[in-house]
């Protein structure tokens, strides 16, 4: 069974994804997005870019944490991680959205 992603809207009629890994645990989130449409396209990003290496960036938020963001080929940032406790936390969550990342399983939350 492999990864998943599910699209949801606010009270304000934007949208966003997050990427779920097999198990249910949420491996990236996205930003918002003023249509489902648009959403979409930043999925269609993430299918395309997530097994490359060069498209993720390695960041430390201001209490240590290790994080990453996933770019498109234009530098925009598609996809951000959760906070993890160490480096190798981030390597295997890197791992894992290399592996999810191009499924073609688009759902509804």
């Amino acid at each position: 069974m492999s990864g998943h992603y599910e699209i949801s809207s606010n009270d304000k009629g934007q949208f966003s994804f997050v990427l779920k890994a097999s198990n249910g645990q949420v491996i990236l989130r996205s930003q918002m997005y003023e249509s489902k449409g648009a959403a979409q396209t930043g999925i269609a990003s993430v299918q395309t870019n997530s097994p490359l290496d060069e498209r993720y960036e390695l960041s430390v938020a201001s209490d240590g944490r290790p994080y990453f963001n996933l770019h498109a080929g234009n530098r925009q940032v598609v996809g951000t991680s959760q906070m993890y406790s160490s480096d190798d936390a981030r390597a295997t969550g890197i791992a894992s959205v290399k592996t999810n990342g191009p499924s073609t399983d688009v759902r509804d939350a």
